[in-house]
């Protein structure tokens, strides 16, 4: 086992220089394909030029549809690289081995994996081209949400939910994993402490915000915070085996939003709170009002704030399986999944598929099968068919798998926290 343990940074370490060297190559001999770049860059020089009305900045595929966190990453990015794309991919290559040096740590410090399935986390096509060669947001935005991330491994609740924050600032999609993060913060904080922890993540919004909130807020909301897009069918990978117009209709969104929920509510109560019972007792016994002794207390607010968890020190394991099998499940009910957003749950894909009890083939040949669906372009209705049910086998395999410990020995629960 200590051999093992020596192993696996060495591993990590060897992966990052391995794909160093292939984000170099990339960046060097492969064309860099345009898609969204451009547009970027005009939002930007709107922005730069005073413009605050989010219906007037616009690019060449469309309006802005992200928060304003997203016009502070890209206007510093072009402020370096003078909007030139080759720098650009530069700097995108150091965000890639930045996100995979995090996801590396997380893995290693959950210790899910065997040290040869490292090797699955650099080899995909589709991930090298979203970050080098397509420069979208997504990657920012993930290896932000990654940090956040790894720092509530470690139980920063403060400094992760302020990360989070800004990771949701540059693209919406890193709210899928709110509901996880928002069980375990009930886990490991007084409520005191979560309504802290969620103040300080609501204030970076709203700083990030300021300019437009005070000047058009009405736009400025509608526009970032858009829960209700519709997405063009052709470019969905996941759903192209349904008709385009009950891909657009409100009652398949409306079904989808009921099954996501429905799916959170029972992994919750059934999965991610066995240990304490279920979710409602998981609630419940955070309302109690007990003393030491075990004797009843009249109800008092402020200790109803302050009281803390009885087991407050949670495992490693249990925290990145809430987040990434919480992720998991916005992915497996998102009515669209366009190309760039594989980066959103591809780097937990091998922890997801070695927490499942199927046999290790089985695992590698359901991650193979996800990365060809996702490199098969345009998505066709056998590709997105096999890419849903491959989704639900995961699905099913988190369900049946056996439940992890979700804390440490009662021991360890003065260990000291931010």
């Amino acid at each position: 086992m200590g051999g093992y343990e020596v192993r696996k940074p060495v591993i990590a370490a060897g992966i990052l220089l391995l794909d160093a060297i292939l984000v170099s190559l990339i960046i060097v001999y492969v064309p860099y394909t345009k898609i969204d770049w451009d547009a970027y860059m005009s939002q930007v020089d709107g922005f730069l030029g005073g413009e605050r009305d989010y219906t007037k900045l616009k690019g060449d595929t469309g309006p802005l549809v992200y928060p304003a966190g997203f016009l502070y990453v890209y206007s510093a990015i072009q402020s370096v690289t003078g909007g030139q794309v080759y720098p650009a991919q530069i700097i995108f290559g150091i965000v890639y081995i930045l996100n995979l040096g995090i996801i590396l740590y997380i893995y290693t410090k959950t210790d899910v994996l065997p040290w040869w399935a490292f090797g699955l986390l650099f080899l995909s096509k589709r991930i090298h081209s979203i970050f080098m060669l397509r420069l979208f947001n997504d990657c920012l935005a993930m290896t932000l949400l990654h940090a956040a991330l790894a720092l509530v491994l470690h139980q920063k609740w403060h400094l992760a939910l302020i990360i989070f924050s800004g990771a949701v600032s540059i693209k919406m999609n890193v709210l899928l994993y709110a509901p996880p993060l928002l069980l375990l913060m009930l886990k490991g904080m007084s409520f005191k402490r979560v309504l802290s922890a969620l103040s300080c993540a609501a204030l970076v919004q709203i700083l990030l915000g300021m300019p437009f909130l005070l000047s058009h807020p009405a736009a400025y909301i509608s526009r970032a915070f858009d829960l209700g897009r519709v997405f063009i069918h052709f470019w969905s990978v996941n759903f192209k085996f349904v008709p385009e117009d009950v891909f657009v209709s409100r009652k398949f969104a409306g079904a989808l939003l009921a099954v996501h929920l429905m799916l959170l509510m029972i992994f919750a109560h059934y999965r991610w709170s066995m240990h304490e019972g279920g979710l409602l007792w998981l609630l419940c016994s955070r309302f109690s009002q007990k003393g030491p002794d075990g004797s009843s207390r009249s109800f008092s607010l402020n200790h109803f704030l302050s009281c803390e968890p009885r087991y407050k020190i949670l495992r490693k394991e249990h925290i990145a399986t809430v987040m990434f099998v919480g992720n998991f499940i916005g992915i497996v009910c998102a009515r669209s999944l366009h190309y760039q957003f594989y980066s959103w749950y591809f780097y937990s894909l091998p922890f997801l598929l070695w927490k499942t009890p199927f046999p290790s083939i089985l695992r590698v040949i359901l991650f193979g099968a996800v990365e060809l669906c996702w490199n098969i372009y345009p998505s066709n209705f056998y590709s997105s068919i096999l890419l849903f049910c491959v989704h639900l086998i995961i699905l099913w395999g988190l369900w049946i798998a056996p439940s992890e410990s979700p804390y440490l020995h009662q021991d360890h629960s003065e260990k000291k926290r931010d």
